[in-house]
């Protein structure tokens, strides 16, 4: 891994998402110039996941019980394969999935980016992939010199993928269906993390998204209902 000196994530606000996992906000700085530490692999996964976070999104905090104690166990599970393979970094290679519900507005995105940043800066490495449902499907419509195969390939074996606003299309088609099912089964087959939202009612979503689909996320997810109004109307 390579070595990320403490300079690079000054302006990074990273002290609160520290303070949450119960480490100084000068942890991270240390300077050993060991590139297999905890404090420079939180640098490096932080850095390399950082430029896939929205600048609106850029100091987001979870607040959220559940995901703090889904980063905690996937933290755990990290360190526990490390120790078992005698690795020189501990890496997120399995573990649960979570879905959040709510409305249009109500702060799920900010919460998943929140989540996302924190886990990176926990000292275990952990690379994920970003995207929304419309983005996926934008993605992997077959055209003209693009292997769709190879970029579904991206999202379906990252360590770690958020999908934003899934089911957000009123009107599935064969298309849609076929990349939700075989994005979702073959993550849930092989136990890799995923943080998906949604503001699509409970009851609506086997319409979006089939019932093979909805079967799957039941098994392989924690749903965590978000209650609000909409903060962008709001702030405006």
């Amino acid at each position: 891994m390579q070595y990320i000196p403490p300079s690079n994530l000054r302006g990074a606000n990273l002290a609160p998402l520290l303070a949450a996992r119960g480490l100084d906000p000068d942890w991270i700085q240390l300077h050993d110039f060991d590139p297999h530490s905890p404090q420079n692999v939180a640098r490096y996964t932080y850095a390399h996941n950082a430029a896939k976070i929205p600048f609106h999104y850029r100091s987001a905090v979870p607040s959220l019980p559940q995901l703090r104690t889904w980063i905690d166990t996937l933290v755990t599970a990290a360190l526990e394969n490390q120790a078992e393979r005698g690795a020189p970094i501990a890496s997120v290679i399995h573990g649960p999935s979570l879905l959040l519900l709510g409305v249009t507005g109500v702060g799920k995105t900010y919460e998943a980016y929140g989540a996302m940043r924190e886990l990176s800066v926990s000292g275990v490495s952990g690379e994920w992939a970003v995207t929304t449902a419309a983005d996926l499907y934008a993605a992997l419509r077959p055209r003209h010199g693009v292997d769709s195969e190879a970029e579904f390939r991206k999202y379906r074996n990252a360590r770690l993928l958020l999908i934003d606003d899934l089911g957000a299309e009123r009107k599935p088609t064969e298309f849609t269906e076929e990349i939700n099912f075989r994005l979702i089964n073959h993550r849930y087959e092989h136990h890799l993390p995923t943080l998906m939202t949604s503001n699509v009612e409970p009851k609506d979503l086997a319409a979006r998204l089939g019932d093979r689909v909805i079967s799957r996320l039941a098994e392989m997810c924690e749903r965590i209902p978000m209650k609000g109004h909409d903060r962008r109307r709001n702030a405006a």
